[in-house]
């Protein structure tokens, strides 16, 4: 015989939302102790957790105060992209020197596939970490916004979109593309060619602006046979040196949006009889290793990556424990390193 009004599950968030007359992600913020909450809806929701019968364990503990003394950072790379990508390794060693001495335990998550997304998803949903970290975003990413959304307090290394309404720290990546434009016209080359990353990242976008506007500064014409896109991997740089090659055969700048393209835009090159930097002056971005190891050492844009990674983390902190109520909008200056390859 069943028992009247007995319930048969845990209400959900969007339960204690509809009942609470507020969005889910005001639940979310209220059960977690968010400060951005108005005194209103904190009673609503708490009134409608108390007629409901029940509090999830992981809200229970979040009224309680406890905390999970966790923080995820999300790089959306394979292992194999991960480990040869040094840009990756500067940002996690910001990151660890910052939480050092914070008590926080660090959970790198690689996000490779879109189950592995949805799979991060329900563990976001599910409060298992204090706040996020977020690597490398691509402009439809719904990751931040879902933290948002949740509560969970959340810091980007870079932006979606000019109107970023998530916390960030970036760099300066316009005026990394000029910075690198305006030196190879000074040197006196005339058909100077940009290999961008992905043009759904913002990051890119800002770099080939600022190539751009070196480009116009110069009074040199704007040419798109100029520009190919790749991918920030060494392999995209090969297939958009090639592309450029087959186009502008007189080429005689070239800007990668990263040094891993750079080299290996420099390894066509060189297949291609074209010396760096007698016949074709080369400039990368991130002045990494790979820009030191290669041969001739390449001319880079200067980004503080590991800086970068300390700062996210430092504000990251700071949004969890309340003491900063409004986002971290931080945008770091580069700066042009000059080596053999111009």
């Amino acid at each position: 015989m069943a028992v009247s009004g007995r319930q048969t599950g845990r209400p959900t968030l969007e339960e204690v939302a509809a009942r609470a007359g507020v969005g889910r992600g005001t639940v979310s913020r209220v059960i977690n102790g968010s400060p951005r909450v108005s005194d209103r809806a904190k009673e609503a929701v708490g009134q409608a957790i108390a007629e409901l019968g029940y509090v999830p364990n992981r809200a229970a503990r979040a009224l309680a105060g406890a905390r999970t003394d966790a923080i995820a950072l999300v790089i959306p790379e394979t292992e194999s992209r991960l480990f040869a990508e040094p840009y990756f390794l500067d940002i996690i060693r910001g990151v660890s020197a910052e939480l050092a001495d914070a008590d926080m335990q660090l959970l790198l998550t690689l996000i490779r596939s879109s189950k592995e997304r949805q799979r991060f998803e329900q563990y976001l949903s599910a409060q298992r970490v204090d706040g996020v970290l977020l690597v490398s975003v691509h402009g439809d990413d719904p990751l931040p916004d879902l933290a948002r959304e949740l509560g969970v307090p959340a810091v980007l290394n870079g932006r979606r979109s000019a109107g970023e309404r998530v916390a960030y720290v970036d760099s300066d990546n316009v005026g990394a593309g000029r910075s690198a434009v305006d030196h190879l016209t000074g040197r006196g080359c005339r058909r100077v060619a940009t290999i961008t990353g992905p043009l759904d990242m913002y990051v890119a976008r800002c770099r080939l602006d600022g190539y751009r506007q070196g480009v116009e500064a110069a009074g040199l014409p704007a040419d798109d046979r100029l520009v190919a896109a790749a991918d920030f991997t060494e392999e995209g740089g090969r297939r958009a040196m090639r592309e450029l090659l087959d186009r502008c055969p007189d080429v005689d700048g070239v800007f990668a949006a990263s040094d891993v393209m750079a080299a290996g835009a420099r390894g066509v090159l060189r297949e291609a009889g074209r010396r760096v930097p007698d016949d074709v002056a080369l400039i990368g971005v991130d002045d990494s290793a790979v820009a030191r190891l290669m041969d001739p050492p390449l001319t880079s844009v200067r980004q503080p990556i590991e800086e970068m990674g300390r700062r996210m983390a430092r504000a990251l902190l700071r949004e969890i424990t309340g003491a900063d109520p409004e986002p971290c909008r931080v945008v770091l200056p580069t700066e042009l390193v000059v080596r053999d390859s111009a």
